[in-house]
C-alpha cells in the first residue's frame, strides 16, 4: 500500500513538473506584464558613439590645435604675410597627414556657439582679455559688418574623437582701406567656452611697454593652462620679427605646446600665436 501511495506521488508530481515547464514560463511572462502596465521606470543604458567628442582639457585643446594650425599655411596679418614674398595660402590644406583643419559644413552642434552669437562672445572675449591686463582698453569691439567669422573643425586624423571645434574671426577683405587701429584682426575662438586661443590686434602700445611674460602668465590662467615655461632655443630666425618671447605649455601626452607673445613694429601689432 505505501509503495502504490509513494508511486502515486512520484506520479503526480512529475506531471505537475510538465505542466509548470510548459505552462509555467508564459504564466509568469504575463503575470510580470501585467505588474509592469501602467507604470514608468528608467533604466541606464550606456549607449555606444553617444558623444562624437571626448571632453579634453585646455591643454588637450591647445595642443590639438596647435597640431592643426601648424600642417596649414595659416591666415596671418599683413605685417607677418608681406614676409613670405611669392606664397599663396592655401587654406585647409593638410600638409602632414596627422591633423586636419577643415571648414564645418555642418554649422554648430548643440551646446556651440552659434553665428548669431560668435561676435558677442567674440567681444566679451576681449572684455576678458583688458581685464586680465592682456589687450589695451583702446582695442574696439568687433561688429558683423566688419568682420567675418568661419567655424572650423581641428581634428586629429589618427584618432578623430579628439577633436576641437573653433570659431576665427577676421577683419573682413571689404574692410582693407579702412583704419585698422586699435582692431582686432584675426582670432581663434573655442566654439565651447568662447575662449580666445590666438589673436592679432593693432594696438597704440609699443613692444617696450609689453611685458610678455605677464602676458603669457595671464593669458594662461584666463584659458585654464598650467605656468609657462621659457622655450629655450638659439635659433633667431624662429620668428620674422625680433620682438618676440616664446613659452611651452604641457600638451598630450609627453607632447607640448609652444606660445609665442610678440609685436610688429611699425604697424603695432601685438600678438599671441600657438604653434608645435
Amino acid at each position: 500500500m505505501n509503495d502504490r501511495i509513494k508511486e502515486g506521488a512520484f506520479l503526480a508530481l512529475a506531471v505537475c513538473s510538465v505542466i509548470l515547464s510548459v505552462w509555467g514560463p508564459e504564466a509568469l511572462a504575463r503575470y510580470q506584464d501585467k505588474s509592469l502596465m501602467g507604470e514608468i521606470y528608467a533604466e541606464t543604458v550606456e549607449r555606444a558613439g553617444e558623444g562624437y567628442r571626448y571632453e579634453l582639457n585646455a591643454n588637450e585643446k591647445l595642443y590639438i590645435l596647435s597640431r592643426c594650425l601648424s600642417s596649414q599655411i595659416l591666415p596671418e596679418s599683413e605685417q607677418n604675410a608681406m614676409t613670405h614674398t611669392g606664397l599663396q595660402t592655401v587654406e585647409y590644406e593638410e600638409l602632414d597627414g596627422s591633423y586636419a583643419f577643415v571648414v564645418n559644413y555642418r554649422g554648430p552642434s548643440g551646446g556651440e556657439i552659434t553665428n548669431e552669437q560668435i561676435y558677442e562672445t567674440c567681444n566679451t572675449g576681449l572684455e576678458a582679455l583688458k581685464e586680465a591686463g592682456i589687450l589695451p582698453e583702446e582695442i574696439r569691439e568687433v561688429e558683423e559688418a566688419s568682420y567675418d567669422a568661419s567655424l572650423y573643425s581641428a581634428i586629429d586624423v589618427l584618432e578623430p574623437r579628439n577633436n576641437i571645434a573653433v570659431w576665427k574671426i577676421s577683419l573682413s577683405n571689404s574692410q582693407k582701406n579702412a583704419n585698422k587701429e586699435n582692431r582686432l584682426i584675426d582670432a581663434y575662438i573655442d566654439a565651447d567656452d568662447g575662449k580666445i586661443y590666438e589673436f592679432y590686434v593693432r594696438t597704440p602700445l609699443l613692444w617696450e611697454n609689453i611685458d610678455a611674460d605677464r602676458v603669457a602668465d595671464a593669458w594662461s590662467r584666463y584659458v585654464g593652462l598650467g605656468s609657462p615655461m621659457p622655450y629655450e632655443s638659439d635659433n633667431p630666425l624662429l620668428e620674422t620679427t625680433p620682438f618676440y618671447k616664446k613659452y611651452v605649455f604641457p600638451g598630450m601626452g609627453e607632447e607640448s605646446t609652444v606660445v609665442t607673445v610678440g609685436f610688429y613694429e611699425g604697424i603695432n601689432e601685438l600678438f599671441l600665436k600657438i604653434s608645435k
